[in-house]
């Protein structure tokens, strides 16, 4: 009798090495922009610090951080969601 080894699907290896290509793409962005991020607010000597506006990288760093699963949430949300909710025109008194 001849032994047969198991065929593996090609379909399944392509599978395999797509997701591990997207996500090093995304593990890629998510440094890169939290590079940027951190570049934009630490000075490190030798190297000149450029003030630029960090909305847009920020959007990229949450957005890429959102793919992996991470969520911001807003504490004014969280209160929400456990039932007790604030009001600023009740001087801090809970409903």
């Amino acid at each position: 009798m001849t032994e047969q080894k198991p065929v593996k699907n090609k379909a399944e290896k392509y599978e395999w090495q797509d997701e591990g290509v997207a996500t090093l793409v995304r593990v890629i962005i998510l440094a890169w922009s939290g590079a940027i991020l951190t570049l934009n607010y630490v000075s490190i000597p030798g190297v000149p610090q450029k003030q630029i506006d960090p909305t847009f990288i920020a959007s990229v760093f949450t957005g890429t951080l959102a793919t992996f699963g991470v969520q911001t949430a807003k504490k004014k949300e969280e209160e929400n969601k456990n039932g007790s909710t604030k009001n600023s025109d009740t001087n801090g008194k809970v409903d």
